[in-house]
């Protein structure tokens, strides 16, 4: 991904965090990490962050996803000595958000898979979360979301985050962003 393709996205995703009232300092504004999982298609699957607090105890982010963004199927395994693997809560602040995980398939599911890749996405079960609404997943629940048509803003509440020992479902994905000045 270039530089300049991160600086438009940081730029978009605060007009989102303003939408949902959400006050980000300058400093906050030039460290939102924009995520294309290393795929080149952040149209479709990507996801911009903003990192509040991520200590040994606890992890506040924002997590800002253009209309129909998704963030790919992962989960969050056991980290050895280090614990059971990170517990999140997502609320959702602005925009409508698509959470899919283990259970009943939705009959008929809102969200949209980009081409070529139905077969990385596992998990049916659906969730609406709507601005006020939140759902707990567990350590090591594999998930997937995306956002509804406006987009969306959800506050993620969770223990520790380490973003590296993430599983995603296709073997693709690069957790970590690669930037090209």
């Amino acid at each position: 991904m270039k530089l300049a393709d991160v600086r438009k996205h940081r730029t978009r995703a605060l007009g989102f965090l303003k939408k949902a009232h959400l006050p980000i300092t300058p400093r906050e504004a030039r460290n939102i990490e924009v995520a294309d999982f290393g795929l080149n298609d952040i149209a479709h699957i990507g996801l911009e962050l903003v990192v509040y607090e991520n200590n040994d105890r606890y992890c506040a982010k924002e997590l800002v996803l253009f209309p129909g963004q998704t963030c790919p199927e992962h989960r969050h395994p056991p980290r050895g000595d280090a614990g059971p693997g990170k517990r999140e809560t997502f609320r959702c602040r602005w925009g409508t958000v698509y959470l899919y995980v283990a259970g009943p398939p939705t009959r008929r599911p809102k969200a949209t898979v980009p081409a070529g890749k139905r077969d990385v996405f596992t998990v049916w079960h659906e969730i609406v979360l709507t601005p006020g609404q939140q759902h707990t997943l567990q350590p090591d629940t594999l998930h997937w979301f995306q956002a509804g048509p406006r987009g969306a803003v959800v506050s993620e509440f969770s223990s520790s985050s380490d973003d590296e020992s993430d599983i995603f479902t296709d073997p693709s994905i690069k957790r970590i962003p690669v930037i090209d000045q």
